[in-house]
């Protein structure tokens, strides 16, 4: 194996800001955040979906601004109607 070229893994706390959900694992992921987890002190990546807010893992379906989205494409896309 070459080295030098493989990462530094170091244990990093995942956090879902949706729930709170704290995941701690080991990662080479920079972060410039630090959270106290467990009585220690680790580098802090925020997440906006993890295996606790997903739909698929907790079973509920939900729509996140998704009226808004239709509704903005279809004006942009939209053909426009030909007088005639």
């Amino acid at each position: 194996m070459k080295k030098g070229i493989h990462p530094k893994y170091r244990p990093v706390v995942f956090k879902d800001v949706s729930t709170g959900y704290m995941l701690l694992t080991r990662s080479a992921a920079p972060s410039k955040e630090t959270i106290e987890y467990e009585g220690k002190t680790y580098p802090l990546i925020k997440v906006e979906i993890s295996s606790s807010s997903h739909p698929f893992f907790t079973g509920k379906k939900t729509l996140v601004d998704s009226a808004g989205r239709v509704e903005k494409f279809n004006k942009k896309y939209s053909k426009k109607k030909v007088s005639s």
